[in-house]
């Protein structure tokens, strides 16, 4: 049974997935269910071993950066958007 979750991405990472996606005949929603049921069907001692595949680098802009969130949520929300503007 499918379920809906809302998660909040760069606008141009968004437009970027979107493309990718309708280029290889799926949906965004689809594409982003094969990529967590990949990472979340192994155990993973830490996110830094998660493969990260081909597709996935072309989408993304640059390494992926992994950090260790030490701060509360809320702290984390705005630092996200302040770095936005």
């Amino acid at each position: 049974m499918d379920a809906k979750i809302t998660l909040s991405f760069d606008r141009a990472i968004i437009e970027r997935a979107k493309k990718y996606a309708e280029a290889h005949n799926m949906s965004l929603s689809r594409m982003m269910e094969l990529v967590l049921d990949k990472i979340t069907t192994k155990q993973y001692d830490s996110i830094e071993e998660f493969p990260i595949s081909d597709w996935v680098n072309i989408i993304a802009e640059g390494p992926a950066e992994y950090k260790i969130a030490s701060k509360k949520r809320k702290s984390l929300k705005d630092e996200y958007h302040s770095r936005k503007k």
